[in-house]
């Protein structure tokens, strides 16, 4: 099923976008910052703009990177909180050179999707040990063993936690260090523990754990157009995209499991992102595919990437 989703996420606000920039409420500050996607002309006047706690002023030698303008008083780290049923995750912000600032505040809507995935998952785990299936022979009952969720290129945690904080076994994998750092903060902050952090090539880690024969209830993938391992290992999106996919096919339970996949890259589809997703996993039970989302005050819809997720 093709669907555009938008999360509730009160500690996010999307102010307003135009001239390829977007107004943004994190908490209690509002930052400026570039958005390639927003073609269409501003609504607020410049004045309001201005009066951002952070811009960010991109570096003309070096269009990746830029520095911040900050107001006085404005931190160089807050915290912001997302809450959705039994789940609440408070998420360490802060001001980098990319431009970013820590989480992704569309990808709560595929927390929700991690969430109730797990929680499901756990249920028909108790159903079928509550049938028998797991009775001792004393005539206590084995306990159920958590479900095991893959997060790849998985940046500051929040699918991470999703996951954990529906009773997950988690194994999280990104690259960069001070990253994986990040998200380990992210987890403390949220009253979470337990989670396997691992910092290396996400691709050189699944063909690994393909070797052992290893198999995950779930797994999440997060790819960036472009990257560097842990090692110096290139990955492009357009050339890896598919071994990786054919790797975590092989990984993935075969009954009851799930998968999330996002894109950012600007010109790749969802349906692109179904389509090579079925050609490595075959025709899942329950699919979702479409654009993620939000709109400012004035009602401007600012697409924010693409995902295909489903459940066999």
């Amino acid at each position: 099923m093709q669907q555009q989703l938008t999360p509730d996420f009160p500690d996010y606000e999307l102010l307003d976008t135009g001239n390829f920039e977007k107004l943004e409420r994190f908490g209690r500050y509002v930052t400026r910052r570039p958005e390639p996607q927003a073609i269409w002309r501003r609504t607020l006047p410049e004045e309001e703009w201005r009066r951002a706690d952070a811009s960010f002023l991109r570096d003309v030698r070096n269009d990746e990177r830029g520095e911040w303008r900050l107001v006085p008083k404005m931190p160089d780290r807050w915290t912001v909180v997302y809450a959705y049923r039994g789940m609440q995750l408070r998420m360490r912000l802060a001001l980098t050179s990319f431009k970013h600032v820590g989480i992704f505040p569309e990808q709560a809507a595929n927390w929700n999707f991690i969430y109730d995935n797990v929680l499901q998952l756990r249920a028909e785990a108790v159903d079928t040990s509550s049938n028998g299936g797991a009775a001792r022979p004393d005539g206590g009952t084995t306990s159920v063993a958590a479900p095991r969720v893959l997060n790849l290129f998985a940046y500051t945690g929040g699918a991470t936690l999703a996951a954990r904080a529906a009773g997950a076994e988690v194994t999280h994998v990104d690259s960069v260090k001070p990253v994986v750092t990040w998200a380990r903060e992210n987890m403390e902050l949220s009253g979470l523990d337990g989670v396997r952090w691992i910092v290396e090539d996400a691709l050189k880690f699944v063909r690994r754990e393909v070797r052992r024969g290893n198999h995950y209830a779930g797994i999440i993938l997060d790819p960036p157009a472009y990257g560097r391992g842990a090692n110096g290992e290139k990955w492009v999106l357009e050339e890896n995209i598919g071994e990786m996919l054919d790797c975590c096919a092989r990984l993935l339970e075969p009954h009851g499991a799930f998968l999330v996949l996002n894109l950012y890259s600007m010109g790749l589809s969802s349906t692109l992102a179904r389509t090579a997703v079925r050609q490595a996993f075959g025709a899942p039970g329950e699919e979702q595919w479409g654009e993620l989302c939000f709109t400012d005050r004035a009602g401007k819809e600012l697409p924010l990437g693409t995902y295909y997720r489903f459940r066999r």
